[in-house]
């Protein structure tokens, strides 16, 4: 069986990193984007990574420029926005596409496994959330629009 531990991805500094080392860990995995109506969540999801990091959990962070191109800018543009309009200390990724044929594999296997409403499993905007377990499998999909201290009791369920 297939588990988000099997998959690896570039980090935002372009190493490749096996998601394989998060083995033990509640993962939370995001599609982000830094000129979106939504991006003000990395500050919500960085809270969640500081109150919840110690117990176990690692936030994974993708950048996605799929959805309105709010995402124009370079690896190193966004690792410096985070950084300094959010303080985000959780893992960033490099830029991956989550839908279609150039589909990231993690994220064609994460929308198979978590289809979202009526059983698509097109991500349909920056910031859908995906709570995976210790054990690599997903739990839930979260909608974009799901702010991240809504999730707090699922990833305490897990932690």
């Amino acid at each position: 069986m297939t588990s988000a531990l099997d998959f690896t991805a570039d980090t935002i500094e372009g190493a490749a990193r096996p998601l394989a080392q998060y083995r033990g860990k509640v993962l939370l995995i995001v599609n982000t984007a830094s000129q979106c109506g939504l991006t003000p969540q990395y500050a919500g999801l960085e809270e969640l990574h500081r109150k919840y990091h110690d117990r176990g959990l690692e936030i994974l962070g993708f950048p996605c420029n799929q959805f309105g191109s709010q995402e124009p800018g370079s690896e190193d543009e966004i690792a410096t926005f985070c950084e300094t309009q959010y303080g985000v200390s959780f893992p960033m990724f490099a830029k991956v596409d989550v839908n279609g044929d150039t589909a990231h594999p993690l994220f064609k296997w994460l929308r198979k496994e978590a289809p979202g409403l009526l059983g698509s499993e097109a991500i349909k905007w920056n910031f859908t959330k995906f709570l995976v377990d210790r054990d690599g499998r997903v739990v839930e999909r979260f909608a974009p629009t799901t702010v991240p201290a809504d999730l707090a009791p699922a990833i305490e369920k897990l932690l």
